[in-house]
């Protein structure tokens, strides 16, 4: 999370607040919006349903004014004793000219029952006579009448007036009502009756209730569209009217919202019993109920009231956050100013107190700095004492030794110029307490302890100082130098007789390298770290060399201390390096 802001972390519960206040008012502004709508449509969808029903009702009573007249047509039919014989018997011709006569006027009759329509009646005896109202009107064949379905399947059930579709054509489409003519007595089939009607005259029952969206469709128990305003998907099969037909049935609602060629549709169904037909009316729902709700203006008002909400909010918890960001970003800030700034006690209750506790943990806390940084000063002050105590008895004991052996070898002048020496070594380390002196009183111990060594073994190892001017008077630890001199006094020219040490001491930028080489008989390769752990090589054994990288390390920090290299024949080489301080 590094790329997010300070800014934006210090406002973190203003921006938490505001997008969850946020997210709540569009949810319930969009669930409002949306209840709404749908309660609105509800409502219309109730209303209109109310409405069409009332029209539905005149279409149905249009169907059941045909139906009664087909019924009191096929009635007449059944009583005619003079259309009986002459479908059931043989005649002489004479017999037949009175006959079809007779059936002529009676035909005749009973067309004017059906003036308002514009339909063929055929009746067909099984002796093959048949008569017609109008044969260019339904222009079927005797043949193909004896041999179609509509015959079968009125033979099939012959006590039921049924409606039946029969297509000659795309423009020749018919709706014919059938029934058997059969002996109410002996239940003899001697014929069959058929009432054949255009789909466009079926078509004007509901013509005019229809409108672009609003559509009408007859259709038969096997989902066959037998009539509609659609023309062109008459004669069509769909398992969709099927499926609602079934679904209307069995639901206390007058309609049912769902898809129909792909769009919403608002889908009405009555049943009609006297064709054992379905009358769907099917309304597209944009198309009928579009303009009655605007989706727009909902939208646009919506979108208002969302955007003063959210300018309210912003503001409101803007001023009841805003102290707390303040508290967020001073504390943040105290790390920086070393604990010292308190932060400001204002604002609501609750950032008051917590101002206060902070504040107040801000006193106990400098307290408890103050105790620790005393502690560790204590603590550092004895460890730094404790490895000064190893240093001056290791360093005396050399030293008093070559006194020893001077006063043994030598005459009084010698030995009181090494105890000329000793003093001024002793009043450097033992008897300055402080932790550091100047490069220039190292130089001056160095120079009295090489002097005592000299006395001791003779000038076959010589020292040189080569030190930058602005060094002089720089800070450094007491005797950081000195054990190295004397190792390689010591240790450092066993096999070789002669050599030489050199002192360099040097600025580079801000640190401070002090490097003691010599050219005695080296040893064999060692690490770069001077191990706190004495070594097997008797050169760098001695307490002395590993107290120094350690007050080093105690004083300054791990990034400093001593790196000693050596090649056997060549010589050893001894970096100290400390921070520069004057």
């Amino acid at each position: 999370m590094r790329w997010i802001p300070v800014s934006f972390k210090q406002r973190g519960l203003f921006i938490n607040m505001f997008f969850i206040t946020v997210v709540i008012i569009v949810i319930v502004s969009v669930t409002i919006a949306w209840t709404t709508v749908r309660m609105s449509e509800k409502f219309f969808f109730g209303k209109f349903s109310i409405m069409n029903a009332t029209v539905m009702n005149q279409v149905i009573d249009s169907f059941e004014s045909f139906n009664y007249s087909i019924v009191q047509a096929s009635n007449n039919f059944l009583t005619s004793g003079t259309i009986k014989s002459v479908l059931s018997g043989k005649q002489s011709d004479r017999q037949k000219m009175t006959s079809f006569y007779t059936i002529g006027q009676q035909m005749k009759r009973i067309q004017s029952n059906f003036v308002p329509y514009d339909m063929d009646i055929v009746i067909m005896g099984i002796n093959g006579v048949s008569f017609s109202t109008y044969q260019n009107y339904w222009p079927i064949t005797d043949r193909e009448l004896e041999t179609s379905t509509l015959r079968r399947k009125t033979l099939e059930q012959p006590k039921k007036l049924m409606y039946q579709y029969h297509r000659l054509d795309k423009q020749k489409q018919y709706i014919v009502a059938t029934r058997a003519l059969m002996d109410r007595i002996t239940e003899k089939i001697y014929g069959s009756m058929y009432f054949a009607i255009s789909e466009k005259e079926i078509r004007k029952f509901y013509t005019s209730y229809t409108s672009p969206g609003n559509n009408v469709y007859l259709v038969d128990k096997t989902g066959l569209i037998v009539s509609s305003n659609q023309s062109k998907l008459i004669g069509q099969k769909s398992r969709d009217f099927l499926d609602y037909a079934a679904k209307l049935k069995n639901s206390s609602q007058k309609y049912i919202v769902g898809k129909f060629m792909g769009k919403d549709q608002v889908i009405l169904m009555n049943y009609l019993p006297s064709f054992d037909m379905y009358l769907f009316n099917i309304i597209d729902k944009q198309t009928a109920f579009g303009d009655l709700i605007d989706t727009k203006e909902i939208t646009l008002i919506l979108m208002g009231i969302v955007l003063l909400a959210l300018l309210i909010v912003f503001f409101a918890s803007r001023r009841l956050t805003n102290s707390l960001s303040i508290l967020v970003r001073q504390i943040s800030n105290v790390s920086k100013n070393n604990f010292d700034q308190y932060v400001a006690v204002t604002g609501t209750y609750e950032t008051k107190q917590i101002g206060n506790a902070f504040n107040s943990m801000l006193d106990e806390l400098h307290e408890y700095v103050e105790q620790l940084m005393l502690s560790q000063k204590q603590q550092r002050h004895a460890e730094l004492a404790a490895l000064q105590q190893q240093i001056n008895p290791h360093f005396l004991y050399n030293t008093l030794a070559s006194i020893k052996f001077l006063v043994k070898q030598r005459g009084k002048e010698d030995s009181e110029a090494i105890i000329n020496a000793l003093i001024s070594l002793l009043q450097n380390t033992i008897g300055n307490v402080s932790e550091t002196i100047t490069i220039e009183q190292e130089l001056d111990n160095l120079k009295n302890y090489v002097l005592i060594n000299q006395m001791r073994y003779g000038s076959r190892i010589q020292v040189n100082y080569f030190v930058e001017l602005d060094c002089k008077h720089v800070q450094i630890p007491k005797l950081i130098l000195q054990p190295f001199i004397e190792n390689s006094f010591f240790h450092g020219f066993n096999q070789k007789q002669e050599g030489t040490i050199n002192v360099l001491i040097w600025r580079d930028n801000e640190l401070l390298k002090c490097e003691v080489t010599d050219n005695g008989d080296g040893m064999s390769p060692i690490d770069d770290k001077l191990p706190k752990t004495k070594r097997k090589q008797q050169l760098f054994s001695g307490i002395g060399v590993r107290n120094v990288h350690e007050r080093i390390q105690l004083i300054y920090g791990e990034p400093y201390g001593v790196k000693i290299t050596s090649k056997p024949r060549e010589g050893t080489k001894v970096l100290i390096t400390i921070p520069c301080q004057s």
